[in-house]
């Protein structure tokens, strides 16, 4: 498998390690807000193949703890379980971002004890789901891999990007009564990276951001910002 970027070190992207982080291209969504669009639309240009990754990270044995998949989705890859298992050889911990369209893929990592973290973005309530992916209808597929997270056999984290016009205080407490019983939920907020999907979406101020997240504490009180 291809990679289609790669940061060679992260404290941020895996919490409490250090890490590497490979980027795969291709998304089955269209969220406007989405920072990376060449990655989405599949037009990144291949940053290295599979063999010069793996050198790298034989390299770096000693000095990185793992490796974080994200993209894009990558649970879109049919051969993603063989490329972890082929980082894992290498004695890596790995940590997945998903935004849970793909259950199937996720419950096989799981089981087959592939990924040590997982981190599912949840893009809103469900009654703007679908308008913030874009149009596309993911959520019968994100429910079941938030029940399929909540058996509790990997750790894992759910967050939020937070954007005008998606995101306001009615939808940020139906998100909370939705994931009640989550432990750790993090929300940050929209930065435009000048490569977006889409047009017309802004980020929140401070203060607008705590209001946000006020709105969620109730049903959630661990509930945390990011980046601020």
């Amino acid at each position: 498998m291809d990679v289609n970027g790669l940061q060679k070190l992260t404290l941020l992207d895996y919490p409490g390690k250090c890490a590497c982080t490979v980027f795969l291209a291709g998304c089955n969504l269209r969220c406007p807000f989405c920072h990376n669009a060449a990655l989405v639309i599949g037009q990144a240009p291949t940053a290295m193949t599979e063999e010069e990754f793996l050198a790298f990270l034989k390299k770096r044995r000693g000095l990185l703890d793992g490796v974080c998949i994200t993209g894009g989705e990558p649970t879109l890859r049919k051969d993603l379980p063989e490329f972890i298992g082929k980082i894992r050889e290498l004695g890596y911990l790995v940590k997945l971002d998903t935004n849970g369209s793909n259950p199937k893929m996720l419950r096989q990592l799981i089981d087959d004890k592939l990924i040590d973290y997982a981190a599912m973005d949840i893009k809103n309530c469900p009654d703007r789901y679908s308008t913030t992916c874009g149009g596309i209808s993911i959520l019968p597929a994100v429910e079941e891999s938030l029940s399929i997270l909540r058996e509790n056999k990997v750790e894992y984290e759910l967050r939020t990007t937070l954007c005008k016009p998606f995101h306001d205080k009615v939808a940020m407490e139906a998100m909370g009564k939705w994931l009640s019983g989550t432990e750790n939920y993090y929300l940050q907020n929209f930065v435009d990276s000048g490569d977006l999907v889409g047009t017309g979406v802004s980020g929140f101020t401070k203060e607008e951001m705590e209001a946000l997240r006020d709105a969620v504490l109730p049903h959630i009180p661990s509930t945390r910002i990011r980046g601020i």
